[in-house]
C-alpha cells in the first residue's frame, strides 16, 4: 500500500500562484511514478501532469503546460505541483497519484490516490 496525503490548496486569486505537495508513505516511493489530476465539479477527473521515478520524462496536459511544474524529491518521499499564472478554470479538487513503475497519464492506470485538495480560483 503507498498512502498519499495532498496539501497547499486554497483559494487564489487569477494570475496568482499555489504549490501543491503530496506526501507518500509505505512502499518505496522511487518504484512510483507519480501524476496529478483534478476534477472540477460535473466534470470527469482529468489528467494534469505525470513524472517518472527519475523526474527524468515529464507530462502536462496542454491546458497546463507552461504554467505548471511537477517535481519529486525521492529522499523526501513527496512530488509537488507548482502552479502559475493560475485561471478560474483551473478551480478544481487536485489529486495526487500513484503507478507502479511506469509513467502514464489516464487515471485508472494509476494504483494510489490521496484524498484531494481543493483550489480555487477567483476571477
Amino acid at each position: 500500500q503507498v498512502q498519499l496525503v495532498e496539501s497547499g490548496g486554497r483559494l487564489v486569486q487569477a494570475g496568482g500562484s499555489l504549490r501543491l505537495s503530496c506526501a507518500a508513505s509505505g512502499r518505496t516511493f522511487s518504484n512510483y511514478a507519480m501524476g496529478w489530476f483534478r476534477q472540477a465539479p460535473g466534470k470527469d477527473r482529468e489528467f494534469v501532469a505525470a513524472i517518472t521515478r527519475s523526474s527524468s520524462i515529464t507530462y502536462y496536459a496542454s491546458s497546463v503546460k507552461g504554467r505548471f511544474t511537477i517535481s519529486r524529491d525521492n529522499a523526501q518521499n513527496t512530488v509537488a505541483l507548482q502552479m502559475n499564472s493560475l485561471k478560474p478554470e483551473d478551480t478544481a479538487v487536485y489529486y495526487c497519484a500513484a503507478r507502479y513503475l511506469v509513467i502514464a497519464t489516464i487515471p485508472s492506470e494509476f494504483n494510489y490516490w490521496g484524498q484531494g485538495t481543493q483550489v480555487t480560483v477567483s476571477s
